[in-house]
C-alpha cells in the first residue's frame, strides 16, 4: 500500500455535474492530504498554512476514476454531483489514485470487525436490543438528567447544528440533542433497538430531523460532516466494552474544531482496604476442599477455583474511607485521542499513604467532562457522589501488602485490550527499593456483581473542576496537577491527588446491573 498518509501539492478542486459541466470550488490550487480510515480514506483539502477548506470520506462504495493523466474523479453512492482534482503532474495523479483505490478495497475489513470476536459482537449487540435494558440505563438519574442538562446549557453547541448520536440505543440522547436547538440528528444504533428507535422518533414527530441509521459506524456512511458529536460509550472503570473506541472512530466526521460531549473521560485510582471482602472471595473456593464430595475428591481443582475468582474485578460500592490514599488521575481528552492509544493503557502509579494498613487492591472510579461553549459539566461516579449504574469497581491483589502512613508505595496498571470487547487488566503494588510486590491479573469482561441497598440523592451543577477534585478541596486539601490541560494518552502521564485524609460517608446500591457496562 502506498502509506497510512499521503499528501499532494497545488491541486486543483471543483465539482463536476451530470451535464457535464466543471465548475472550480477555490479560485486557487490547495494541498490535498489522504488519511486512512477503519472503512475507507478521508481526503483533507486545505491552505499551506494549515487551515482546512474541505473534507470529503471515501468508501468502498464510491467509484473513483482518472481523467486524462492529470485529473480524479470521484463519485459517493448518493452524491448528485462528482468531485474533481486536477493535479500538476502525472505521478501526483497516478500515486493518489493508486492509495484511494487500496484503501478502499472492497474486501477490507472494518476496524470494528477485525477487533472483535463474532460471538462476542453478536451477545453485545442482542443485550443491547432489549428494551428492559435500554430502561436501566434511562432509569439512571444522574446519567440520564448530567446529558439532558449538559446539551440544554451548551444551546451554542447545538442550535442549528448537524448531529451525530453514536451508538444512539433508544435514541434518547437524540431527543436531547433537539431540544438544545439540533437541526438534524443521524442516530447510528448497530442493534436491533434501531427498530425501536425509528418508531420512538416518529411517534414523537422527529421523522423529518432524527435520521436512525442501522448499523456500525465504523461501517455507516453519512451523507456531510457533523458540528457535534454525542455518545455514551462507558463502561466499568471507564474502558470496558471498548465502545469508546467506536466513539472515536466517529471522528472521521466531525467537522475542524467540532465538539464531542463528552469531552473527557478521567480514570481514579486509589489502594483499597477491605478486610471482609478479601476474606469472602478467599473463601468462596473452599467448596473445592471436598475430599469425598459424593465419593468425588475435588481437591485438585482449588487452586483454579482460587485463581478464577480473583480474577473477577468487584462491581460494587464503598466508603471512601477505605482508601489508604488519595487518588491518582489518568486523564483522557477524546478530542485528542486515537483508537490505537486504548489498545494498550498502561499507567505507573505513586500513592503517599494516609492511613495505616493493609492494601488488599486497587479501587477505580471515572469523572466525564461535557466542555461546551457555556459551561463544563460533569458526571461522576466516584464514591462521594450519588450513585450510578457504573458503581465503583475494585480489582483485588493476590496477597495483601502492608503500608504505614507516610510511606510511598508504587504501583501499576496495564489494561490490554482483547477481542471480547473488553480488557484484560495486570495490577501490581509494591514498596519502592524491597522486594515486597503483589500482582494480579483479572477479566474485566467477568466481573462480580456485589450490590448494597440505598440510594444517594443526586445534585447537578456545573463547575470548572470534576466533583472528585471538589471533594478533596473541600476537605482542605491541596491537589497537586502535574498539568492543568487534559492529556493525550499517548503522553502516558498520571496526575496525582496528594495528602488526602478518608472521611467516611454512606453508601449504597442504585440500578440493576448486568455483565456489561452501560450505553
Amino acid at each position: 500500500m502506498a502509506g497510512q498518509t499521503a499528501t499532494w501539492k497545488d491541486v486543483l478542486l471543483g465539482s463536476l455535474v451530470e451535464s457535464g459541466q466543471l465548475t472550480p470550488k477555490y479560485n486557487h490550487t490547495l494541498n490535498v492530504s489522504v488519511e486512512k480510515t477503519g472503512d475507507g480514506a478521508k481526503i483533507i483539502a486545505g491552505l499551506k498554512d494549515g487551515t482546512v477548506c474541505a473534507t470529503m470520506l471515501v468508501f468502498t462504495s464510491t467509484e473513483i476514476a482518472r481523467v486524462g493523466r492529470l485529473s480524479i474523479v470521484l463519485t459517493g453512492e448518493n452524491d448528485a454531483e462528482s468531485s474533481f482534482m486536477k493535479f500538476p503532474n502525472e505521478a501526483d495523479c497516478k500515486s493518489a489514485h493508486t492509495m484511494l483505490k487500496e484503501l478502499t478495497h472492497s474486501d477490507r475489513k472494518s476496524v470494528f470487525t477485525n477487533r472483535t470476536d463474532k460471538d462476542s459482537a453478536t451477545q453485545y449487540f442482542q443485550f443491547y436490543s432489549y428494551l428492559s435494558q435500554q430502561q436501566n440505563m434511562m432509569q439512571d438519574y444522574v446519567r440520564t438528567n448530567t446529558y439532558q442538562h449538559a446539551m440544554l446549557v451548551n444551546m451554542a453547541d447545538f442550535s442549528g447544528k448537524v448531529v451525530l448520536d453514536v451508538g444512539a440505543g433508544s435514541g434518547i440522547l437524540s431527543f436531547f440533542a433537539i431540544q438544545a436547538g439540533a437541526k438534524k440528528v443521524y442516530a447510528v444504533e448497530a442493534s436491533n433497538m434501531a427498530q425501536h428507535c425509528e418508531a420512538l422518533v416518529k411517534a414523537n414527530g422527529l421523522a423529518d430531523k432524527i435520521h436512525v441509521i442501522a448499523g456500525k459506524i465504523e461501517e455507516t456512511k453519512l451523507p456531510e460532516m457533523v458540528d457535534t458529536i454525542i455518545s455514551e460509550p462507558i463502561g466499568y472503570m471507564l474502558f470496558n466494552e471498548r465502545m469508546i473506541e467506536t466513539y472515536l472512530h466517529a471522528k472521521k466526521f466531525l467537522k475542524p474544531n467540532g465538539k464531542m460531549f463528552p469531552t473527557e473521560g478521567h480514570l481514579y485510582v486509589a489502594p483499597f482496604c477491605d478486610e471482609a471482602l478479601f476474606q469472602e472471595q478467599s473463601m468462596k473456593p473452599n467448596f473445592w476442599c471436598h475430599t469425598s464430595f459424593h465419593g468425588v475428591n475435588l481437591t485438585s481443582l482449588r487452586e483454579s477455583a482460587f485463581e478464577e475468582t480473583f480474577k473477577q474485578p468487584i462491581v460494587d460500592t464503598f466508603h471512601i474511607s477505605s482508601c489508604l490514599a488519595a487518588a491518582n488521575k489518568y486523564p483522557c481528552d477524546f478530542l485528542a485521542l486515537n483508537e490505537q492509544d486504548l489498545y494498550v493503557i498502561d499507567v505507573p502509579l505513586m500513592f503517599t499513604i494516609t492511613t495505616s494498613g493493609y492494601i488488599h487492591g486497587l479501587a477505580f472510579w471515572f469523572d466525564l467532562a461535557f466542555k461546551g461553549s457555556s459551561e463544563t459539566v460533569w458526571l461522576s461516579t466516584s464514591p462521594m457522589e450519588p450513585l450510578t449504574h457504573w458503581y465503583q469497581v475494585r480489582c483485588l491483589l493476590q496477597s495483601p501488602v502492608y503500608v504505614h502512613q507516610g510511606q510511598n508505595v508504587s504501583a501499576h496498571l496495564t489494561m490490554r485490550a482483547n477481542s471480547r470487547q473488553s480488557y484484560d487488566v495486570e495490577i501490581s503494588v509494591s514498596h519502592p527499593g524491597t522486594s515486597v510486590k503483589s500482582t494480579n491479573v483479572l477479566d474485566l469482561k467477568n466481573p462480580y456483581f456485589r450490590y448494597g441497598n440505598q440510594v444517594i440523592a443526586p445534585s447537578l451543577q456545573a463547575n470548572e473542576v470534576s466533583p472528585t477534585e471538589q471533594y478533596y478541596a473541600s476537605n482542605g486539601y491541596h491537589t497537586n496537577m502535574v498539568n492543568t490541560k487534559p492529556l493525550p494518552a499517548h503522553e502516558q502521564q498520571v496526575q496525582n491527588l496528594a495528602n488526602f485524609t478518608a472521611v467516611s460517608i454512606s453508601g449504597g446500591a442504585g440500578y440493576g446491573c448486568s455483565q456489561y457496562g452501560f450505553k
